[in-house]
């Protein structure tokens, strides 16, 4: 098999996601119905009508593009014949995106991914007060020059590596002044561009060590199987499949880097040549064509993408 299924994390959410999935297609309207019920309120009122300032809140935008992926995929399943188990050789998500990758792959169930999802997103919110942390981009730096900038910006605050996206584009997080001290650092060293990001906490650091308390518990009350297809493991940029490793691997993802990259490049030297972004957004379908050479990824998020959906399926077993 040449495909993997992958799917996106927090920022790519849009008020309007997923609504006209939902009202062409029965299978979708269930999982977004499925997750009202999960969380008990009308999540789906936001992700359609808004204030977008509510749909941004970490809470909320995590659950919401975790319901937007399954549905997607479950229209692709119904109406384009993608099966995960017999198309995919590995899932994969970017940060929130892996526990989509493993409802998708049936390790967990909607219900209890959405609620931990939720638990995720408050637990991350309130681990830092807001204004004591930050994140930045840095764009023309490799990944080893970005941990030398945040490595030499930390001066005994956290200034981590958290998102190794490729293509030259490596976000730190930590204390906002070590933060901001990399943005300085990182223009020094030959950096195109730094830049603080609008976020509300400084994700995938130390910082989030009470974040990652929190989800231990959570994930320890809930079933996790082995998933149908390996999950290409954030922290790991390996794959896993079983079920403790795939806990623990979830909670150290909260505190540890996003290895994008290389989960990329590991799945593309293991024979997969398209990549199915499911869900909101094309970020990750950009960064497939900065890491892997020949690589193509395909954003599938509405009604529109079906088709071409299924015509690409169809290449990658031909292929």
């Amino acid at each position: 098999m040449t495909a993997a299924f992958t799917f996106p994390g927090q920022g790519s959410q849009a008020v309007g996601m997923g609504k006209g999935l939902a009202e062409a297609f029965p299978a979708a309207r269930a999982v977004f119905e499925e997750v009202d019920a999960a969380l008990g309120e009308k999540l789906t009122a936001i992700i359609w009508e808004g204030p977008a300032e509510t749909l941004q809140l970490t809470e909320n935008a995590q659950p919401a593009l975790m319901a937007v992926s399954i549905a997607t995929l479950r229209v692709l399943e119904t109406e384009a014949g993608f099966s995960v188990v017999r198309d995919a050789a590995f899932v994969a998500g970017h940060s929130l995106g892996e526990y989509s990758a493993l409802a998708a792959a049936g390790s967990l169930s909607i219900s209890d991914t959405a609620r931990l999802l939720r638990t995720r997103g408050l637990a991350m919110q309130k681990a830092v007060p807001v204004g004591v942390g930050a994140m930045a981009a840095l764009l023309g730096l490799d990944y080893e020059a970005a941990v030398a900038v945040a490595d030499e910006a930390a001066q005994g605050q956290v200034c981590q590596a958290a998102n190794d996206n490729g293509g030259g584009q490596v976000v730190v997080s930590g204390d906002k002044a070590a933060v901001e001290r990399a943005l300085e650092i990182a223009k020094t060293k030959g950096a195109k561009r730094a830049m603080l990001l609008p976020v509300s906490a400084p994700f995938h650091c130390r910082l989030m060590q009470p974040a990652a308390d929190v989800m231990a518990k959570a994930l320890a009350a809930v079933t996790i199987n082995k998933p149908t297809v390996p999950l290409v493991s954030n922290v790991l940029a390996a794959p896993i499949t079983d079920p403790d490793e795939i806990r623990r691997r979830l909670i150290e993802q909260v505190t540890g880097t996003v290895r994008w990259r290389e989960s990329v490049a590991y799945m593309a030297n293991h024979g997969v040549t398209r990549f199915f972004e499911i869900g909101a957004g094309k970020v990750l379908s950009g960064l497939v064509k900065r890491i892997a050479d020949g690589a193509v990824g395909i954003s599938v998020g509405g009604p529109n993408d079906i088709a071409s959906a299924k015509d690409a399926l169809a290449a990658a077993k031909a292929a």
